[in-house]
């Protein structure tokens, strides 16, 4: 049984009710056309979509991407900056905390229409703040609509890839998409979603009967696996890698690239070795030209304070995955720019 409790408004509700500012709308159209370049190859700069686990509050998340717009001044020749604003948060077992979408204050219970709000509010104000449009993950393809016109970066989860709608929904969408491999990690799963995601399709999404043309930005994140016993099994090694160029090459599918993820179950959570995993990666892209060509980028976990905490007490601190801090995390950027 479904107890209805509070209307939400439709998207376009939001939206005319809350707009992006014309001076804003220019800078975000910029980001996405620096993201596409890479994807597509016109551009040899790397792409770095860095910031918490998940946006929990809005004072911290702001300070944090204001100092990312800052550090992006000196490594935008070389590097393309995206923070990380992730609002919707997926549950192994389906309870906890679930994003700023579903709970705007992570100490009381869901208030979903203050969380769209919120939301809205706060990818608004951290393109003024930063000259950055943000990247989110899309949990529930319905929500993507409310955050379409601000989001320059969009990633389908581990536990999502396989979906339908997921793949549908990405095939719509005019902003690059990151699939991540599922956690099983199997690779022709990944590719069979990024070929989803780049063919037309027709299908059923909030009321309509909609068509899309599919999207040739969709392309591969790979962030680790799980066997049956929950053990991670990285994948951003070079041979592994080298199996995945090897598949994009043999799929045809469009505009072949790979992103690393260097946590989740690559790093198996140790938030510290998201440093040694992307010098490595970057050492291999060194030394093959067919990997460097291929991998064009990294996902990062990072806040204002490293590690985590169960309750959002400490100021700028994840209260779900751990994290890098600002420290290790300007230097792990200078690093790679330095490298590129």
């Amino acid at each position: 049984m479904f107890e209805k409790q509070i209307r939400i408004p439709e998207p376009e509700e939001i939206k005319a009710q809350m707009p992006l500012p014309e001076k804003l709308k220019a800078v975000k159209a910029a980001r996405d056309i620096a993201i596409s370049d890479v994807i597509t190859g016109k551009s040899d700069k790397l792409i770095i979509i860095v910031g918490p686990c998940s946006a929990h509050a809005e004072k911290p998340v702001l300070d944090y991407v204001e100092r990312l717009g800052k550090l992006n001044e000196k490594v935008k020749d070389k590097l393309v900056l995206v923070p990380r604003i992730y609002t919707n948060k997926p549950r192994t077992k389906g309870v906890g905390y679930k994003g700023m979408f579903s709970q705007p204050d992570p100490n009381k219970s869901e208030d979903i229409l203050k969380g769209i709000r919120t939301i809205r509010d706060l990818n608004i104000k951290a393109i003024d703040v930063s000259g950055l449009a943000a990247a989110d993950e899309m949990l529930y393809p319905a929500n993507y609509a409310y955050l379409d016109d601000l989001l320059s970066y969009v990633a389908v989860g581990a536990r999502s890839s396989e979906n339908q709608l997921h793949r549908l929904t990405a095939s719509g969408m005019d902003v690059a998409v990151g699939i991540k491999n599922p956690m099983s990690g199997s690779i022709l799963v990944l590719l069979n979603s990024i070929y989803a995601a780049q063919s037309g399709q027709t299908f059923k999404l909030n009321g309509w009967q909609v068509k899309t043309d599919g999207n040739p930005l969709s392309h591969a994140i790979l962030r680790g696996a799980v066997d049956g016993y929950g053990n991670d099994i990285p994948n951003f090694h070079y041979e592994t890698v080298m199996q995945v160029i090897e598949g994009y090459a043999k799929s045809g599918l469009k505009n072949p690239a790979i992103i690393i993820d260097a946590n989740h179950s690559n790093s198996g959570k140790k938030f510290k070795q998201q440093i040694r995993i992307t010098e490595e990666v970057m050492n291999n892209r060194l030394y093959d030209k067919d990997f460097k060509a291929n991998v064009k980028g990294f996902m990062i976990e990072s806040f204002i304070e490293e590690g985590n905490q169960p309750e959002d007490k400490v100021y700028g601190k994840s209260i779900t995955d751990p994290c890098l801090g600002w420290c290790d995390t300007e230097r792990l950027i200078l690093d790679i720019a330095n490298k590129v």
